[in-house]
């Protein structure tokens, strides 16, 4: 990426402390905005995503930038693994994963942390399996935030990320940014209040280095046999690697 995009263009504050004031500020209408802006189609990337990890049935997965743990509770309910621990660097996000965690009595099975993707909080070789869900773009250092996820998996232990990604063909490249450009922000600033936050998200998308771009940095950083899918027309990808 030639040029870092932030959440508020702040010369005070670094992209990780813009990230994580801007989902503390949309935290309570996240879930909503998610599910209504995506038409629903984020609960099948969800799914298309945990399924990579269903033959290796990993027992301790960490759930990278889980924010409100929707992609956590999924994985819990399709892979029935002892244990999810989840990291975000969002308090107001991790918040709504608390409160959501008390509601459906899973406390011994998923608990989640306050955590950087750059200095996770684990020692090395922990995890069975990881994942992350549109979270990698908002990495202040992408490289160095690969690199600690690759850190703390066990060897052979695969990585699951999805994040959304540019599609090209005609004309859905045309109705996605149209789409991307003027109806999401317009939607989150009427439901979130915080429309920065929804102007930052196909800002963010524009500048990830998608599809082979990003497999060829995680192959640098060392993850092996990786590959990229993508879904819904390139909207989405998901993108995998062992360690």
């Amino acid at each position: 990426m030639s040029k870092t995009i932030t959440p508020y263009n702040s010369q005070q504050a670094t992209k990780k402390e813009q990230v994580a004031d801007m989902f503390n500020n949309i935290s309570h209408t996240y879930d909503f905005l998610n599910h209504f802006m995506s038409l629903g189609i984020d609960i099948i990337w969800r799914k298309k995503a945990i399924n990579e990890l269903k033959k290796d049935k990993p027992q301790y997965i960490l759930d990278v930038a889980t924010g409100t743990g929707d992609f956590a509770f999924e994985a819990l309910g399709m892979l029935n693994p002892q244990k999810i621990t989840g990291v975000d660097i969002s308090e107001g996000m991790l918040e709504v994963a608390k409160q959501k965690i008390a509601k459906r009595n899973l406390a011994d099975r998923f608990e989640v942390y306050k955590g950087d993707s750059e200095n996770l909080p684990f020692t090395d070789n922990t995890f069975d399996a990881l994942t992350v869900a549109y979270g990698v773009r908002n990495f202040e250092n992408l490289e160095a935030g690969l690199a600690d996820m690759l850190r703390v998996l066990k060897p052979g232990a695969k990585a699951v990320i999805l994040e959304f990604s540019k599609p090209k063909a005609f004309p859905i490249k045309q109705l996605y940014n149209f789409y991307f450009h003027y109806i999401t922000p317009a939607i989150g600033k009427l439901f979130s209040k915080d429309s920065r936050a929804y102007s930052y998200l196909p800002e963010s998308v524009a500048a990830f280095p998608d599809g082979k771009s990003f497999v060829a940095l995680m192959d640098k950083v060392g993850y092996k046999q990786t590959k990229h899918r993508s879904l819904t027309f390139g909207i989405c990808s998901i993108y995998t690697g062992i360690k």
